[in-house]
């Protein structure tokens, strides 16, 4: 029997003690990685998992928020939900009340994703197929019916999207087999954290190419020193023949950026990721036109709130490399639209997959961009991390240095039992030994 209506909205506090390894260490953060983790259950077994990935204390808030969306998901048919898909984003994103602290941006707009992230697990669930096959086999009109264009349409139009989408059926076969057959190009982000010291980053970097990887990624920021001495390190391990992606996480102002990636040119960087604050789009802007032509990219979109934000990167000229996160956005329904602008503009599609969860989201979407929108691999690439891979059941994996085509029907990376059980804070068995014991995380340092 299929599910008809929504029946219980719950969430779970999840948080893993990172920060005590230096595991997703940046210039910026030493994070304990942590997600806010929805359950969407039907009137039948079917249920749908959706999470937002966060960190530490945070995660507490966004868990609070994503309780709030209970008003207007439980109760609801699917055949409501899923039969205006668009409408009912809208109404979700910009209720009249809740879009005072936030009209479709932080904690609210997080909370969004992880609850709408379920909401897209249960449809490719019932649909049978793993949620970027879902979105393959949708019509042009079904894929833009499921899309607010508000705010974007002086950039891209409902019929425009449709035009785009529609040129795109030539070859769409063939691009799907190709990728079933062998995977979507990936980098992995495991190797650079910048809390590592010289032996685990010889180490990962190291394991990194015996798994297949030619590309890579790491962090940088600390001190220029630091960086100059860690691009030699994985210089010389990789060579100069593979892509070397570097992450400065927000660190600098404008000119400090452009001053210190020009001390790391002669490490041959792809891009710089995030070289300062996410928001200032004309300070992208400034640091691209000084770095461009020294063959270095610019990078960013991991804080990207929403479509309007990014519409103004791209009109703008201030990033090269659009990285949509699949839990920033308000899920599939927000990520289609800037997937649709980038092709637009001609610029490429690299997803952010570094935090929990992220890199198996973004997996559905990267398929589905080479196969309806672009159709194009060059300089796309999807991150890869998988230092929390072992606590999913259906974990993204590599071969080869490429992202194999998910099987599995639905959408969302789902916990294990033994994870939700370890890592639901605070009563989790982890979280419960290091109250007992005081070898909390330092980031965590008290019971909420």
């Amino acid at each position: 029997m299929a599910p008809t209506v929504i029946t219980q909205l719950n969430v779970k506090d999840i948080r893993f003690p990172t920060s005590l390894d230096g595991s997703g260490s940046d210039a910026s953060h030493r994070p304990d990685y942590s997600c806010a983790y929805v359950e969407l259950k039907t009137d039948t077994e079917l249920t749908g998992y959706g999470l937002t990935f966060t960190s530490g204390r945070g995660n507490e808030i966004v868990s609070y928020a994503a309780k709030v969306f209970r008003r207007f998901v439980v109760g609801q048919k699917l055949a409501d939900i899923f039969g205006d898909f668009a409408s009912f984003y809208r109404k979700c994103a910009n209720d009249d009340q809740m879009r005072w602290i936030g009209p479709e941006k932080g904690v609210i707009h997080l909370a969004l994703s992880a609850v709408f992230n379920a909401l897209w697990d249960i449809k490719a669930k019932m649909a049978g197929k793993p949620l970027w096959k879902l979105l393959v086999d949708m019509t042009p009109e079904e894929i833009v019916s499921v899309v607010d264009f508000r705010y974007i349409t002086d950039l891209l139009t409902k019929e425009e999207a449709l035009e785009m989408l529609r040129k795109m059926q030539d070859g769409k076969k063939e691009r799907e087999a190709e990728i079933v057959a062998n995977g979507y190009p990936a980098y992995t982000m495991s190797c650079g954290w910048l809390g590592y010291d010289d032996d685990q980053l010889k180490k990962a970097f190291k394991s990194g190419l015996a798994q297949g990887f030619t590309r890579f990624k790491m962090k940088v920021g600390g001190n220029i020193e630091d960086d100059q001495r860690r691009c030699k390190i994985i210089r010389d391990i990789i060579g100069y023949d593979k892509l070397l992606m570097m992450d400065a996480n927000q660190k600098w102002d404008v000119q400090d950026a452009v001053d210190w990636m020009k001390q790391l040119t002669s490490f041959k960087p792809f891009w710089i990721e995030e070289p300062t604050n996410p928001d200032d789009i004309l300070g992208h802007k400034k640091i691209a036109k000084e770095l461009n032509p020294l063959g270095i990219n610019v990078a960013t979109g991991e804080q990207c709130q929403n479509r309007i934000m990014f519409k103004q990167f791209l009109e703008f000229g201030a990033l090269q490399i659009c990285q949509i996160d699949c839990c920033r956005l308000g899920s599939i329904n927000e990520l289609i639209p800037v997937i649709l602008m980038a092709a637009k503009m001609k610029v490429p599609v690299c997803p952010h997959g570094g935090g929990v969860g992220l890199s198996e989201y973004a997996r559905h979407t990267c398929i589905f961009d080479y196969v309806c929108v672009s159709g194009d691999l060059e300089n796309r690439i999807m991150e890869y991390a998988d230092h929390l891979s072992p606590h999913f059941e259906n974990p993204n994996v590599v071969r080869n240095g490429n992202c194999v085509a998910p099987v599995t029907p639905g959408y969302s990376p789902i916990l294990t039992k033994t994870a939700v059980e370890n890592f639901e804070y605070p009563e989790g068995k982890t979280w419960e030994k290091y109250f007992a014991d005081g070898t909390f995380p330092p980031v965590t340092t008290e019971r909420w």
